[in-house]
């Protein structure tokens, strides 16, 4: 269990930068789950690349710059866009099977860009690269799957300070993995909220872990609510795309009303940040219960046959849920989809802690800004994984075995899951109404509160000594598998707690809107706001 390289993750970002990685190079790839079950294989959209004629990578560039409201990094932005040509290619070569027009490459438009940009497998676009991107990982003799397998700390050596490789439970047991470069690639943290288009897996892990060992944090206030997520009792939270209103379906209420126009000039087309908030606002001015009531997705302008060759999944999974979208709107409400912020990382994808690196939604880029232009975060996995195929590592000289002991007695366990798991569910709907759509400094401040008083309460489990402090340096064997999904349940419960408390935190530091985050209290950008928010351990400033 010793590598050149662990990739902590396994979204299109894991396994993309795996395949980047030079094949002398042994990989190890941590899995939460089998293969194929992130958030990247939910992606429906598509991925946007400036390669059409008439199109350029400078019209993206100011494109992507307008969306992030400010707070774009300018030279990780022309990074994306300039490298973007090269990893189409690549996926292209791969054998992923973009729809086409004839000889060329479809292209369509999407929300807040200029042009017509964005590749698409039809509705499924995220798993034609990721089913493509497995395969390929699956035949490399360099790349070892760890699957149902859960990292619980990062280790950092204590002289120098570098990222020495991680503790991970697997098959019953801990045991400490060395890699001369951990890689994490552990996605969003959506299942921090009640409503999410996120899958369960989706606890904010590679966050959480980078920030207990003092890695930098930047911008973790800016969370992008998608507008249309499936809303019917019964039915989860599917994502209905943001290119079904690029091909021209109309956003309406219970009447009929295109009411999105009363909140800005482009509609339906707006930026999706102003599309959740004019839902939000909406429901709240004509419902009695806004927080579960819905509005309407309606196709039916688009051709029948359009909708039949784009959105095949979305057809199907509607149609699952007693919804024919040829004849009748989907109902839709805002969710919380894709986290801007993360561990900061410079154009090389390198955190501030040596031998640790981040990419996918885990990092913050910068290319996002305060709100992520539809469509650029499969291209950020790929860009930013890109860059590792000249990568040269020191490899670690092999360390023995350690000694392995077994954990029978397991004490005040199930007490204390019974307990996490609740409290699971409770902050979940706590951060919705406290950290949603719209923010205020009353809600913020009661939310925070509660999560600090959480997080004191469970300081003291029994099961924290897996998750913070110390390394053990033994290899220890659960009991069985019980105990084994109990603790990765609670590792689960104690990300998602500190996700939480920087978020709170974050968003009542920030006193202004942009982007993703939307204060009542203080509904306006502010100039001396344009900056970026830093967390490293307890303490908070700004460029």
């Amino acid at each position: 269990m010793q590598f050149d390289i662990i990739i902590v993750g396994a979204g299109a970002a894991g396994l993309y930068t795996a395949l980047c990685f030079p094949e002398h190079l042994q990989v190890a790839i941590v899995s939460k789950d089998d293969l194929k079950i992130g958030a990247s294989d939910w992606a429906q959209g598509g991925i946007a690349a400036a390669i059409a004629p008439g199109d350029s990578p400078e019209n993206h560039y100011q494109d992507t710059l307008k969306a992030g409201a400010g707070l774009c990094i300018p030279e990780a932005v022309r990074f994306l866009v300039e490298n973007a040509s090269t990893s189409i290619k690549t996926l292209v070569e791969l054998g992923v099977k973009f729809d086409r027009q004839g000889e060329e490459l479809a292209m369509t438009l999407e929300a807040a860009h200029s042009h017509p940009r964005v590749l698409h497998a039809a509705d499924t676009t995220g798993r034609a690269i990721v089913n493509t991107l497995t395969e390929k990982v699956l035949t490399r003799e360099n790349i070892t799957v760890i699957p149902q397998a859960c990292v619980l700390q990062l280790d950092i050596n204590s002289e120098t300070q570098h990222c020495q490789g991680v503790r991970l439970l697997h098959k019953c047991k801990i045991q400490s993995v060395k890699a001369s470069v951990v890689m994490l690639a552990t996605g969003g943290g959506g299942q921090v909220f009640a409503q999410t288009t996120n899958p369960t897996v989706s606890t904010g892990d590679g966050v959480a872990l980078a920030w207990r060992v003092g890695a930098l944090l930047r911008d973790v206030e800016f969370f992008q609510f998608h507008p249309t997520a499936l809303t019917k009792p019964g039915a989860p939270h599917f994502l209905i795309s943001e290119a079904v209103r690029g091909e021209g379906a109309h956003l309406v209420d219970e009447n009929g009303d295109r009411f999105a126009f009363e909140y800005h000039s482009n509609g339906e087309l707006a930026p999706r940040d102003v599309v959740s908030r004019a839902i939000y606002h909406h429901l709240h001015k004509t419902s009695d219960d806004p927080a579960h009531d819905k509005v309407y997705l309606d196709l039916r302008p688009i051709p029948p046959e359009r909708i039949a060759y784009r959105f095949p999944n979305i057809i199907n999974v509607c149609q699952s849920h007693g919804i024919d979208v040829f004849s009748q709107p989907i109902p839709v409400a805002p969710a919380a989809h894709y986290w801007m912020g993360g561990v900061a990382v410079d154009i090389n994808s390198a955190t501030s802690i040596s031998g640790l690196y981040a990419v996918g939604e885990t990092a913050n880029t910068g290319v996002h800004g305060a709100n992520r232009l539809a469509s650029n975060s499969l291209l950020e996995c790929l860009v930013f994984g890109q860059q590792f195929k000249e990568m040269q590592v020191e490899t670690l000289p092999e360390t023995p075995l350690a000694e392995t002991i077994s954990l029978e007695e397991t004490g005040n366990w199930e007490q204390e899951f019974a307990y996490l798991q609740g409290l699971r569910e409770e902050l979940r709907v706590l951060m919705w109404e406290s950290a949603g759509i719209s923010r205020n400094e009353e809600d913020l401040a009661k939310g925070l509160a509660q999560v600090e008083q959480w997080r004191k309460e469970t300081a003291n489990f029994e099961v924290t000594q897996f998750f913070f402090g110390e390394m053990l340096p033994q290899s220890i064997q659960l009991k069985d598998a019980e105990a084994e999904k109990q603790l990765r349940c609670a590792g689960e419960t104690f990300n998602l707690l500190d996700v939480a408390y920087l978020v709170l935190k974050s968003a009542l530091f920030r006193r202004e809107s942009r982007g993703g985050h939307f204060r009542s209290d203080y509904p306006r950008s502010r100039s001396q706001w344009q900056v970026h928010t830093l967390i490293q351990n307890e303490t908070w400033w700004t460029t």
